[in-house]
């Protein structure tokens, strides 16, 4: 390995046993020795993102004038805060070499992270209000690994902005391997990328689309939560507020239909606000590029900024959902199937919700294919899967009501509740009839499809290059039916992909035709699986 030039204070390589405290990108030609702490600023930014949930008990104890010693504690708790910041700062150190990446932190308990530069699947920068307030972001270095308490992310907390997007593009590069003694001539002064592709961005009539998300609701709830528990914890009386003693005297004089009807219209606008807001707050300055080194780049959030890249050769496919209330409106949401990428993370996600018609476009561009295979004509089930998903929708109504009736019977319970839950037996059938019409499936030459649901509808297209394995689940009922669900395993998105209630032959056929061989040692083939295996294909 070629030492650095010593004209570069950049490139300098520190003392020995002395970590480089300069903020600029590392360079990965520097001796292993060198290990770099992260931005001096991380001392006021971990501290400050943390306190952020100390201010409404502070605010409120300060405007009330109670308990003088809760603002003591908060001080208090502020100061602990800062020095956990500056012993963060002080025992956190990382570095980069041509083989892995480390990380080292902890006082009292020393931790060390490493993970081979090969490995590395995804490289997400995530700043709060606190990282933009001081001009920093934290990055977190994806591998595909099951995170747990033994599996922790490498996560470098906080670096700056342009640390970060340099960082990216050195974990991401697959650059061939050096022989030894071969002169590197990469440095960590390269001149930055080309603009990239412009694939999507936020157009601010999607936000019609917020309340149909729910998300509104979610954050009301939320909000209404904290703010019980804060009034609890402070022991506020509601009453001593002049307007709440008001509405409560004006529901006192004014019909009980005319309260539930001014408070469900109230209740609609608050989450109505509320759904609007998370949407800008989440996808604001939302954009989705494609990178001259063939990655998809996709940027969004107002006051927490999230900025994630993908790999391109790592992606398995894209999942199309549909929330009822959004598939009404024709709108959908895409996000990506993404091998090492957690599905409950969110940073999966191409688009937010939107008209349906963009979310195929930028599926289709996502896969570099004229049209989305979740646009492909699926194949219906049989009878028997829709007598199934009747059964499992009006079975628990049918259930509850008969529950009602019994208890009505000795006169525990009111008649009147069994006599409206058989209002919910048409609904019921309704759901029913919805999720068996959205049950299908398709092979086509590079992709299996699949789709399921009601509530929230999912279409996704996953290479059968992707599949390496299947999971065949049979319940009581279903084996009665003769009918399996067939999951398509991977190493992406959710880690599986069913394609619910198909007779067993054609399931049978679907998995063998999609990726021939895997099935071969547990099927015993005949002239019925063949043909079913010819029509599957």
């Amino acid at each position: 390995m070629t030492r650095p030039s010593t004209s570069d204070p950049l490139t300098e390589p520190a003392a020995p046993h002395t970590p480089a405290t300069h903020d600029t990108p590392i360079d990965p030609t520097v001796a292993e020795a060198q290990w770099h702490r992260v931005n001096a600023r991380t001392i006021l930014v971990r501290p400050f993102n943390e306190a952020l949930g100390l201010i409404p008990a502070l605010v409120g104890v300060i405007a009330l004038g109670q308990h003088d010693s809760h603002i003591y504690w908060a001080l208090g708790a502020i100061a602990l805060l800062l020095l956990r910041g500056l012993l963060h700062w002080l025992t956190t150190r990382y570095r980069i070499t041509d083989e892995q990446v480390e990380l080292r932190t902890g006082l009292l308990f020393r931790q060390r992270f490493a993970a081979k530069r090969d490995r590395v699947r995804t490289v997400e920068s995530t700043a709060r209000f606190g990282h933009r307030l001081f001009g920093v972001t934290a990055v977190r270095v994806g591998t595909g690994q099951h995170e747990d308490k033994r599996h922790k992310p490498l996560m470098l907390d906080a670096v700056t902005t342009a640390e970060a997007d340099q960082l990216r593009r050195m974990l991401l590069r697959r650059a061939p391997a050096r022989q030894p003694g071969a002169q590197d001539t990469s440095t960590a002064s390269e001149p930055a990328p080309a603009p990239g592709e412009r694939i999507a961005a936020l157009d601010w009539g999607w936000l019609r689309y917020a309340p149909l998300t729910l998300s509104g609701l979610a954050a009301i709830g939320v909000l209404a939560g904290l703010v019980w528990r804060s009034f609890n914890e402070l022991d506020i009386n509601v009453s001593r507020f002049q307007l709440a003693r008001e509405g409560l005297h004006w529901a006192e004089r004014t019909s009980l239909v005319m309260v539930i009807l001014i408070g469900a219209l109230i209740g609609l606008l608050v989450v109505l606000f509320g759904s609007v807001l998370v949407y800008t707050f989440k996808f604001a300055g939302y954009t989705l590029t494609r990178e001259a080194d063939d990655t998809l780049h996709i940027r969004r959030g107002l006051l927490t900024t999230s900025a994630v890249t993908i790999e391109e050769a790592r992606m398995r496919g894209v999942e199309v959902s549909e929330p009822l209330l959004l598939r009404l409106a024709k709108g959908a949401q895409c996000n990506a199937v993404v091998v090492g990428m957690r599905h409950k993370s969110g940073n999966h996600m191409l688009m937010p919700p939107g008209p349906g018609a963009e979310v195929n476009r930028v599926a289709a561009a996502a896969l570099r294919a004229e049209r989305t295979p979740t646009l492909t004509a699926l194949v219906g089930h049989s009878a028997k899967a829709l007598r199934r998903r009747l059964v499992r929708s009006i079975g628990p109504v049918v259930v509850l009501t008969l529950a009602l009736w019994l208890l009505s019977v000795p006169g525990w319970w009111p008649a009147w509740l069994w006599q409206a839950s058989l209002v919910l037996l048409p609904f019921a059938a309704l759901l029913g009839w919805d999720r068996y019409r959205s049950l299908g499936h398709a092979l086509t030459d590079q992709y299996l499809v699949t789709r399921l649901g009601a509530l929230d509808r999912r279409t996704v297209a996953l290479q059968r290059t992707g599949i390496i394995g299947w999971r065949i689940k049979r319940s009581f009922f279903q084996r009665r039916a003769g009918l399996l669900t067939l999951t398509a395993t991977t190493a992406a998105g959710r880690g599986g992909y069913a394609v619910l209630d198909l007779d067993v032959t054609d399931g049978l056929a679907l998995a063998d035709a999609a990726v021939p061989g895997v099935l071969a040692p547990f099927v015993q083939r005949g002239p019925a699986h063949a043909e079913a295996v010819a029509t599957a294909g």
